[in-house]
């Protein structure tokens, strides 16, 4: 796919905000087990070292859902491709994004996700833009607030490409 990438946030940065955002997690829930709930496919990478970072008992569901549909915007328009294999009914959960943009989608996981009965629902994400809401979320541990500019990698994709970079990168066609 023709186009530049021009590197927002490096490896390295990326790895420290992780294990800072792993140990505030835990702080906030000492002796819990949590269950961290991963948006796929753009999360996986951010689950998989934060999952890391916290220290004690974690638990992990997978929530597979399309809201860009292969473009650079989101389409407002959420789709579950993937439900939850397990209860969260009780839990502590943490919903793991790789980025918060309009708000939209994650307003709707948290609508559809509070009806399970979690004892408690945060949200963690990698990656806020919150200049694009169209909504308001609570969004309880972000990694970094960027500007409104398309981001890929670290598996943030374009028409699935780019996902497997180390780092963050702004998009330009």
């Amino acid at each position: 796919m023709a186009g530049s990438l021009r590197s927002l946030i490096s490896e390295d940065q990326l790895q420290a905000r992780i294990r800072e955002l792993g140990l505030q997690i835990r702080a906030d829930h000492p002796n819990e087990t949590l269950t961290l709930i991963a948006v796929l496919k753009g999360s996986f990478m951010f689950l998989a070292d934060l999952a890391r970072a916290i220290p004690g008992d974690v638990r992990i569901e997978f929530l597979g859902v399309a809201s860009y549909h292969g473009g650079t915007r989101s389409s407002g328009a959420v789709q579950i491709t993937q439900d939850l294999r397990g209860s969260i009914e009780g839990h502590a959960c943490v919903v793991v994004e790789d980025i918060i943009d309009t708000g939209l989608t994650m307003d709707y996981l948290m609508r559809m996700l509070e009806v399970r009965g979690p004892r408690s629902l945060k949200i963690a994400t990698l990656l806020d833009k919150p200049s694009n809401r169209e909504i308001e979320v609570r969004v309880d541990y972000v990694g970094y607030a960027i500007p409104d500019e398309f981001v890929v990698g670290y598996g943030l994709d374009l028409g699935e490409l780019y996902r497997n970079l180390p780092y963050v990168a702004v998009y330009s066609p």
